[in-house]
């Protein structure tokens, strides 16, 4: 089926309430990159959110729409909502599943961004308690973007109480004399998949890593920012505001774990061709 001929039930609960979690995972070379990483993240916030969809089937799915894709780079989309029968704020009793896979192709268009670095703002972080949760009720998120957007910059950095929690689609991190610094996972920032990836490459590279909060106030000191998500994976940061980060270029470290993440792909995937 074409994904201009899916159609979604008008009480479905992700489109009523935006009561449904997701996952965007990436292709390399024909293969899906970090699978189980993301379908265990998933089914927690399937767990957290009381869907009881059975999740083990979607690998099967995710692996048969990709060959019929025949897409070699791709962006993978899983989404998984409940339906009801009738409108009422309360979870079914008895409810029915949508689950949405498509694939799109994903030349990667960032090469540019990651050469130059990129532009932020800062953006308050009004975003739910529950940011551990890959739900699709993502309206503050849309905000914080358009936020950056208006201004011509790549991303939004998200603050909250004076701590910068993480951007409206990635994670942030900060390299302070020589040491990476994250906010670590928690109910306020999602365990991000290429986050993790980062984090293991650090430890292969015995670059010291300290997971804490992140200040607003911490940035005059950062000698480089950089953030990660799964579509861009790893991007420098070379201004917040009207703040220059560092001497406004892609620092080391960033240039480091980038080539490293690449690296990684290449000897886990193989040819991408």
């Amino acid at each position: 089926m074409l994904l201009s001929e899916v159609r979604v039930p008008a009480l479905d609960r992700g489109y009523l309430f935006g009561e449904g979690i997701y996952e965007v995972i990436r292709v390399y070379g024909g293969k899906v990159w970090r699978g189980g990483d993301h379908l265990r993240r998933l089914a927690s916030s399937l767990k957290e959110l009381d869907i009881q969809f059975d999740s083990e089937c979607v690998p099967k799915r995710v692996e048969q729409t990709l060959l019929r894709s025949q897409l070699k780079e791709a962006l993978v989309y899983v989404q998984i909502t409940r339906q009801d029968r009738d409108r009422h704020h309360y979870y079914p009793s008895s409810p029915e599943f949508n689950c949405l896979i498509y694939l799109q192709p994903f030349d990667d268009p960032y090469e540019k961004e990651r050469q130059t670095g990129v532009h932020t703002v800062t953006y308050p972080d009004i975003r739910w308690s529950r940011n551990d949760i890959k739900a699709t009720s993502l309206v503050a998120n849309c905000m914080a973007a358009q936020a950056a957007r208006s201004k011509d910059c790549f991303e939004s950095i998200l603050v909250r109480d004076g701590l910068i929690t993480e951007g409206s689609h990635s994670s942030v991190f900060a390299v302070i004399d020589g040491q990476l610094v994250v906010p670590p996972s928690s109910s306020a920032v999602l365990p991000g998949i290429t986050k993790s990836q980062v984090l293991e490459l650090c430890k292969a590279r015995s670059i010291n890593i300290l997971e804490r909060q992140l200040l607003v106030s911490d940035l005059p000191s950062a000698d480089e920012l950089f953030l990660t998500a799964t579509p861009e994976e790893i991007i420098g940061i070379i201004k917040v505001d009207e703040q220059t980060v560092g001497n406004g270029t892609p620092g080391p470290i960033t240039q480091q774990l980038h080539e490293a993440f690449q690296q990684n792909v290449a000897q886990i995937v193989g040819s991408r061709v």
